[in-house]
């Protein structure tokens, strides 16, 4: 007898083979038979027809913070998604200083986008190892609702050793020594490696660029070298894209040192500029050819922000604003209104639009999505463009001006990069080519402005039914088997026998984002940006219902995925030579 029996579904099982129509038996959250099964079972769902498919595996959130209130990660799982791994771009909260977190939670809210009052709101951080963190989140209330695996951040190791010299500092070598010392520690608590990163988009919330920044080739090396040392790891990196010749080939030198595969984030597909992200993947043949493997995370539907003033993170990234952005925000009133304060920001967009950040800076495209104050609601639908035109403005003059007259809660939508046609068709190319990877959610981040939480669902809806750029079985495949393997997890990613029974059913005629909207539910009183799955009936972790019908069960059958325990090494070719 089985514990539960799904019973005539269509198998999509994650290796790219074609469906077929079986039921699937499940035993101590394990999936004990494939096929036409006549035993029976204690309970039974009738999939009639729904595809039946291993759960998604989105390896690059930062749900370390969610996790502390939200044990289920909404509303990845409503999307499918039964395996998470955070900790990405250097971010984690552990291992933590003495000050108990508060430099990690600000900076965390103003790099990540994640609300202040909902990282002080949202439960006490009372450890300081990583392994204790991991303990807290197997342990508090009964665990997780689905599985999770965290990277030992650089950012936070580097504040653990080096205090305030974390900022603007070289690393001597006895803190490299130290800061080794504590990466050793945290992967042998269950760390599945390493992540860091370089680019100056990321900076804490005094405006200075975070920690990992700072961090010299040296001190880069010697922690991959630690990596290196432990079974089951990986590392992942933030590129800084207006230097990526020079960051890739550290990155390369990364998956050597390591001897492992580097993930990177992220590869945007713009047909408007093939050659930008054609540069970009070339990088991957680049580092084969020496021994290494670099792998880019591409996201699989055009990119989609909304974006204000009020929050820091998305303007005081672009060219100009970081000083202005890093102010209290009625200082930031005054400094935005100030014709004196705009000039260099002027420029410095002027500059911008000629080279890689012009499509996040063309603030002439950037569509008004939403308004805060009823006088300005004629303004929603509207191109910023056009409203100068009709005011005789610069568009850096009426993107501020519209702010300002709307206390800088005015939503704007810059340019969908990759919308069109031609990119869609790229897209598809690019997302099943072996040297790529599908995910760049950013999950549990950027809660105010980012919707790809669902890119799992927009990849079946418009790129695998609406637009045709893959097939079902394609996108399952990129969705679980190709992430599973790229961080060894040993027994996820695939239904066939013996396979942890995490699996996902839904309907493939209907399956959707729904329309996204603003919640007011994190901690606090905060709000995040939230999109309900369409055509999603059940999602299991171990065989497990953790969401059925749209809702969640209450189930918390998810466990910690550790390095070593639930992870397999993936070396690169070099690593014997390394």
């Amino acid at each position: 007898m089985y514990d539960r029996l799904i019973r005539g579904g269509v198998v999509i099982d994650g290796t790219g083979a074609p469906r077929r129509t079986a039921d699937v038996g499940i035993q101590d959250g394990r999936i004990a038979a494939i096929g036409r099964l006549t035993d029976s079972a204690r309970e039974v769902l009738d999939a009639d027809g729904a595809i039946v498919a291993p759960g998604f595996i989105d390896i690059h959130t930062h749900y370390d913070a969610q996790l502390l209130w939200d044990r289920a990660a909404t509303p990845s799982c409503f999307h499918g998604v039964t395996t998470v791994v955070g900790g990405n771009c250097g971010f984690t909260i552990a291992p933590l200083a003495d000050d108990g977190g508060r430099y990690i939670r600000r900076m965390l809210a103003r790099v990540e986008g994640m609300p202040l009052e909902s990282l002080e709101a949202g439960g006490a951080w009372g450890w300081h190892g990583f392994g204790e963190y991991l303990d807290v989140l197997d342990a508090r209330d009964g665990g997780i609702g689905i599985n999770a695996g965290f990277l030992v951040g650089h950012s936070a190791i580097r504040r653990v050793v080096m205090g305030e010299r974390s900022i603007g500092h070289v690393a001597t070598a006895a803190e490299i020594e130290a800061m080794s010392a504590l990466l050793a520690t945290s992967i042998q608590a269950g760390g599945l490696g390493l992540s860091s990163g370089r680019t100056p988009v990321h900076q804490d919330y005094e405006g200075s660029r975070v920690p990992s920044y700072h961090a010299n080739d040296e001190e880069l090396f010697a922690l991959c070298r630690v990596v290196r040392a432990h079974p089951g790891t990986t590392l992942e990196f933030a590129p800084s894209l207006a230097d990526f010749d020079a960051t890739g080939e550290t990155m390369i030198r990364m998956s050597l040192e390591a001897g492992r595969p580097i993930n990177w984030n992220v590869l945007i597909v713009n047909a408007e500029k093939p050659a930008d992200y054609l540069r970009q993947l070339a990088l991957s043949d680049k580092a084969a050819a020496r021994g290494a493997r670099v792998v880019p995370l591409s996201v699989p539907h055009p990119m989609e922000f909304f974006v204000d003033f009020a929050s820091p993170f998305y303007f005081g990234g672009l060219p100009g604003f970081a000083k202005v952005m890093a102010l209290p925000i009625e200082a930031r009133r005054r400094a935005l209104a100030d014709p004196a304060e705009r000039a260099p920001i002027k420029q410095a967009i002027a500059e911008a639009l000629r080279g890689p950040l012009a499509d996040y800076s063309d603030f002439a495209r950037m569509e008004i999505s939403k308004v805060h104050l009823p006088k300005n609601a004629g303004l929603v639908g509207r191109k910023v463009g056009d409203v100068a035109r009709e005011r005789g403005l610069d568009a850096v003059d009426a993107l501020l001006d519209i702010a300002l007259s709307d206390e800088l809660k005015t939503l704007f939508v810059p340019v969908r990069v990759g919308a069109d046609d031609a990119s869609w068709k790229a897209r598809g190319e690019i997302l099943l080519d072996p040297r790529v990877v599908v995910g760049a959610s950013d999950a549990g981040a950027h809660l105010d402005i980012g919707t790809a939480f669902a890119y799992s669902t927009k990849l079946l809806a418009e790129g695998v039914r609406q637009r045709g750029i893959m097939t079902l079985e394609q996108a399952v495949q990129q969705l679980a088997q190709v992430p599973a393997r790229l961080y060894g997890f040993k027994d996820r990613g695939e239904l066939r026998e013996g396979m942890a029974a995490d699996l996902v059913v839904f309907d493939a005629a209907r399956v959707d984002r729904g329309p996204v909207e603003s919640r007011a539910d994190l901690p606090g009183g905060a709000s995040r940006l939230y999109a309900e799955a369409i055509g999603v009936e059940a999602v299991a972790v171990a065989g497990v219902d953790v969401v059925r019908g749209g809702k969640l069960t209450g189930a918390r059958p998810g466990r910690v995925l550790r390095s070593g325990r639930d992870t397999v090494t993936v070396e690169v070719p070099g690593a014997a030579r390394a």
